[in-house]
């Protein structure tokens, strides 16, 4: 199958491309899933074309292919059908595992994964330069009771995030992807919560490459609001804490944690040396009003044993 020479559940109703933006991919097949894009990708015209109808992409290794005789042959012969996903398991709870791929290691894989990504990211643009990402898959494990019996077949990724592996903005994510067919379902949550949990293993306090996108902002506005909430509430001894006091219980950056408060409205008065406070009896009323499940996303216990031992 052709692919790039180097670098870069039952599935619900994807979510419907935003208007006015064309593709030069219009639909791609993702496995035995057919969906719209989104978005332009840069993939070779030379082996993809100027523009095309329908673009066949393996569900495991991410190659492409025009064609659908030579795509189901080589999903027949995919190496990464029998084998686990790319990289190394780091996490595991339920039904989902996370897989850390470094894109230096596994450069071709990478590539393939954010060519596929671009049909659906509007301000990306990191495909060739892999090398210094590292990229966390999220995977969906089918139930054993399933219908197909093989277990390459009851795994599908069905999302990822990238991570610089050295960011001087202490950027604990460059790009987020649940893909269309596995959207609206909260899987986004799991992705930034690992995020938070490898700036926490790390010890370094961080947040999301800026600037966001709206739909990006959007989703990490709610997922922010929630971890806020939890730490403020999670604290017994005080009944208001300071903004910083939050940003380090959360392991997210200040102006975060502002953001989240103000659109939660329980930012409260500020203090003679300029910091703001918030109160646990307007965060309690916000999180009854909306009915927030502040149960996290992520357990800290699902990282394997192996996995980065915490700072002292």
């Amino acid at each position: 199958m052709a692919a790039t020479r180097c670098p870069v559940a039952a599935p619900s109703r994807p979510t419907p491309p935003p208007k006015g933006v064309g593709s030069n991919v219009r639909h791609v097949v993702l496995g035995d899933l057919s969906f719209r894009t989104w978005y332009p990708s840069y993939y070779p015209e030379e082996l993809v074309g100027r523009e095309i109808e329908k673009l066949y992409v393996c569900q495991w290794c991410f190659k492409y292919c025009r064609d659908i005789v030579p795509f189901a042959a080589h999903r027949k012969l995919c190496h990464a059908r029998s084998e686990p996903p790319a990289g190394q398991l780091i996490y595991s709870k339920d039904e989902y595992t996370i897989y850390e791929v470094d894109g230096e290691e596994d450069q071709l894989f990478s590539q393939n994964l954010s060519l596929f990504a671009k049909l659906f990211l509007d301000n990306k643009s990191v495909f060739y330069d892999v090398a210094s990402f590292n990229y966390y898959l999220l995977v969906h494990n089918a139930p054993n009771d399933s219908i197909s019996n093989a277990e390459q077949e009851r795994r599908q990724i069905i999302g990822f995030f990238s991570k610089e592996k050295m960011s001087w903005d202490n950027n604990n994510l460059a790009c987020i992807l649940v893909f269309p067919p596995w959207q609206r379902r909260g899987l986004g949550k799991i992705l930034m919560g690992i995020s938070y949990e490898l700036s926490r293993l790390e010890g370094r306090i961080g947040g999301p490459e800026k600037p966001l996108s709206e739909l990006g902002r959007m989703g990490y506005l709610k997922f922010w609001q929630a971890r806020v909430a939890s730490a403020i509430l999670a604290v017994k001894s005080k009944t208001a804490l300071s903004v910083d006091e939050v940003a380090e219980a959360c392991w997210m950056l200040a102006e975060d944690v502002v953001s989240a408060i103000e659109a939660m409205g329980v930012l409260g008065a500020r203090r003679a040396d300029g910091s703001f406070v918030v109160s646990k009896g307007r965060v309690r009323e916000w999180v009854a009003l909306n009915k927030v499940d502040l149960t996290p996303p992520v357990d800290e216990e699902g990282f394997a044993d192996d996995y980065l031992v915490e700072e002292e």
